[in-house]
């Protein structure tokens, strides 16, 4: 922190992702973070593996937290952080359930205004966004677009579906009690294919891995 006084904290979920190992957003937002991170020397903080996911909760191996659970760990970190010395905190979030962790960032620097906290949504930043829909608009939760060789299953228990899944509806799930959302959704995937070329994915990843470069390289505004 003498040198560099930037660091990033990823945070994700452990949540069913269909074929897809439960870590899909932890492990993604991990790499990410780390390959962005890499050439610029900033530290990466181990990843924040459980968010918000109540309407997962009806999945084995779905662990959610309360959202006063989630907003308390941020404050704690945070506050450990700055007490290192870090005054510019990246927050990489992998999983879309954790956006009140964003509003607490902001909040923070209310009253810190020596700290400047930025959350990014490392999937659907613009760039990284625009890729994915020039690719296939069906990109969602545990289809194709979080199916990488990093993300799948060494020991998967049944095979990628070779077909498109018809799309479910996602007014009634999300209005939806956890049980009855698990009889909606059926394996967890949100519809479109499951699986992508590896080229076409490395692509996209790459995108989104110089989009979080981008966040950390600033402007990073500060009042003090």
């Amino acid at each position: 922190v003498a040198e560099d006084d930037r660091c990033i904290l990823p945070i994700g979920s452990t949540e069913q992702h269909a074929q897809l190992s439960l870590s899909v957003d932890s492990i993604l937002a991990e790499r990410v973070s780390v390959e962005a991170a890499e050439p610029l020397k900033v530290p990466v903080f181990p990843v924040m593996p459980f968010g918000l996911a109540p309407y997962f909760a009806g999945y084995p191996g779905t662990i959610t937290l309360r959202v006063e659970t989630l907003t308390a760990v941020i404050r704690d970190v945070i506050a450990s952080l700055d007490r290192s010395g870090f005054r510019r905190i990246l927050i990489v979030n992998g999983h879309g359930g954790n956006q009140p962790a964003g509003a607490v960032a902001n909040e923070l620097m209310i009253n810190s205004p020596h700290l400047s906290i930025k959350f990014h949504n490392w999937w659907s930043a613009p760039k990284t966004w625009a890729k994915v829909q020039s690719v296939d608009p069906s990109g969602s939760h545990a289809n194709w677009m979080e199916n990488y060789p990093w993300t799948r299953l060494a020991h998967a228990p049944a095979p990628c579906p070779a077909t498109p899944k018809p799309a479910p509806d996602m007014v009634a799930t999300k209005a939806a009690e956890p049980v009855l959302a698990r009889e909606l959704l059926g394996d967890g995937a949100f519809g479109g294919d499951y699986q992508k070329d590896d080229a076409v994915m490395l692509d996209i990843w790459n995108t989104g891995v110089a989009e979080v470069r981008d966040a950390l390289e600033g402007p990073w505004p500060t009042r003090s």
